[in-house]
């Protein structure tokens, strides 16, 4: 395995300064992240480390240098949008970017591309995974074209003005076997992140060995269920009312049993840090020792 972090936490760093600062803290990759410079200035979204639009081959061949000279890897190319959206075209936007993002991919020798399915917020599951099923195959055949794989990431986008479908239909095992079940494709999969399955109260362990082949890439974040909330409040609120993002080790996550059971199934690919713990977010300073915290903690495990 090779220990990275996702990008967007130095969002104020140019991506040859992340690629230095992953040196200097002995990671090894990076998951680029590739917005349009235009945004969605969402919260830890909406970051342009690497502008994909009309991406040459030169371009990336120079992007590739930079990485060999400071030694450190892509793990993959992100970009987490909406092509499901109830908004048409905040819905072709976030499609016709994702064909950027892939394109992009091969010219930069990457062969996985990380995102979200996306969701229409208002809809039930059903009417959910039938505009899935319209939306997405063209878009897994685009990546398979092109040697790429996708990695949805299993965050549910679940907030106040979001509730209560979410933004992402990829939020469970129950709903991951519909959506392999509907694109068996072996370019379709996980980007499997452990804090969002906490986050809803199920095991993020025991899925690793039915998904295991699914599994292209993983975030690592922790996740703090506040059980005074939990008794307070229920289980029928938005889950981020009752639970907080914490970073490795200072949450709920067995890291240790957790990196053991996907070397139990032969993973052997990237695990990137991903900051949204609030303690750590308020200055470079603060955000800059939360990968080194993260490192210390993930390193002795994965080394």
């Amino acid at each position: 395995m090779q220990l990275g972090f996702v990008s967007a936490i130095l969002h104020d760093f140019s991506l040859d300064e992340v690629l230095a600062f992953a040196a200097a803290e002995r990671y090894q990759c990076v998951e680029v992240m590739c917005w349009p410079a235009s945004g969605p200035g969402r919260k830890y979204g909406g970051v342009t480390h690497l502008n994909v639009a009309g991406m040459t081959q030169a371009r990336a061949d120079d992007v590739r240098a930079q990485c060999e000279r400071h030694g450190v890897s892509f793990s993959a190319l992100g970009y987490y949008s909406n092509p499901l959206s109830g908004e048409a075209d905040e819905a072709e936007a976030a499609r016709d970017h994702l064909r950027k993002v892939i394109d992009a991919a091969p010219l930069l020798g990457l062969t996985t591309v990380n995102s979200f399915v996306g969701a229409h917020t208002q809809l039930p599951l059903e009417d959910n995974l039938r505009r899935f099923a319209q939306v997405w195959p063209d878009l897994i055949k685009h990546a398979e074209d092109r040697g790429v794989r996708i990695g949805i990431e299993n965050c549910p986008m679940l907030f106040d003005n979001t509730w209560p479908f979410g933004m992402n239909l990829a939020r469970t095992p129950a709903i991951w076997r519909r959506m392999f079940e509907t694109i068996p494709s072996a370019s379709f999969g996980l980007n499997y992140d452990p804090s969002h399955l906490v986050m809803q109260l199920i095991d993020p362990i025991e899925p690793i060995r039915e998904f295991s082949s699914r599994i292209f890439h993983t975030h690592a974040k922790d996740m703090r269920v506040d059980r005074d909330r939990l008794q307070d409040v229920g289980t029928l609120v938005p889950p981020m009312e009752r639970s907080t993002s914490k970073l490795p080790g200072s949450g709920e996550v067995d890291w240790a049993r957790w990196v053991g059971a996907l070397a139990d199934v032969h993973y052997n690919g990237p695990v990137c840090v991903e900051v949204e713990d609030e303690a750590f977010t308020h200055t470079l300073e603060g955000r800059q020792r939360s990968l080194r915290i993260s490192r210390d903690v993930l390193q002795p495990l994965i080394a």
